[in-house]
């Protein structure tokens, strides 16, 4: 339920109806004249349709659609994104409120997925309902030396829709000459910092004119763009990833800012596939 109810604010966003999926390989059809509660898969139904229950008297005014499909769970996530604008995952917390617990499936389909999926959890309870994030930036982190036109413009849609600022940080570690014999030469940092902030003010320039209402801050960081992401994201409403497009010849594959992401970050976490 928590991905759910992430999901129907993004849909009130969107203007979009949200769809709850559930999917089983061993779902049977429903039989004319068999009663409901003695066909296999009844408690799978029952879950979906209390949660469009809850999901509507919770949220008034927001269309839930539910759909049962029998099938293997992660092809039928992945269908789905073929229809949608978004799919959200839901993330299960273990021990210390920094860490998630992704499992097998949602690291599938945010590996294979064709558009954005975004993994939730909830950092806290307010009432009967769940917060999500902090009240901060949407957080985008870019690496640069590729074209990523679908990951800023998510990014730019996510807080044009939201009325946040768009944080967009960049983090790359020194290369060996910029260590002096004792620490890391001050003169050499800077100039990396400076070539790294021109870089990612031009791959942010051309978004800025398309959402004239966003304001940007541009965030150069010199340290693991791992460490740099989750640190960005502490107090984010929203962060969000770039996973580059593999050929169908290649196995999936998540790079270590994203895995990083989904594991470590507090905040919900929009995994973009790009070219």
């Amino acid at each position: 339920m928590i991905a759910a109810h992430w999901a129907v604010g993004e849909a009130r966003m969107r203007h979009v109806p949200l769809r709850l999926v559930h999917a089983w390989v061993m779902l049977p059809p429903v039989e004319p004249g068999v009663p409901e509660e003695d066909v296999q898969g009844y408690w799978a139904r029952r879950i979906v349709r209390d949660a469009a229950k809850q999901l509507r008297e919770d949220y008034p005014g927001v269309v839930v659609e539910e759909a049962m499909v029998a099938g293997d769970p992660a092809e039928a996530l992945l269908a789905e994104t073929e229809r949608s604008q978004v799919l959200a995952l839901g993330s299960r917390g273990i021990g210390p409120v920094s860490r998630f617990f992704v499992g097998s499936l949602a690291q599938d389909v945010v590996a294979r997925a064709d558009g954005p999926t975004v993994l939730v959890r909830s950092r806290k309870r307010e009432g009967d309902l769940p917060v999500f994030g902090g009240d901060g930036d949407v957080v985008v982190a870019l690496r640069l030396h590729q074209p990523c036109e679908d990951l800023l413009d998510f990014a730019f849609d996510a807080a044009q829709r939201r009325g946040s600022v768009l944080r967009a940080v960049h983090s790359r570690t020194l290369p060996r000459h910029a260590y002096a014999p004792w620490a890391v030469d001050p003169r050499a940092a800077k100039e990396l910092a400076e070539e790294a902030g021109e870089q990612l003010r031009g791959a942010v320039a051309p978004w800025r004119k398309k959402y004239l209402t966003v304001r940007v801050i541009e965030d150069v960081a010199l340290e693991s763009p791992a460490r740099a992401v989750v640190r960005a994201a502490e107090s984010a409403e929203l962060l969000v990833v770039g996973r580059q497009r593999k050929p169908a010849a290649l196995a999936p594959h998540l790079g270590t800012v994203v895995h990083a992401a989904i594991h470590h970050a507090l905040c919900p976490v929009a995994v973009v596939p790009h070219d």
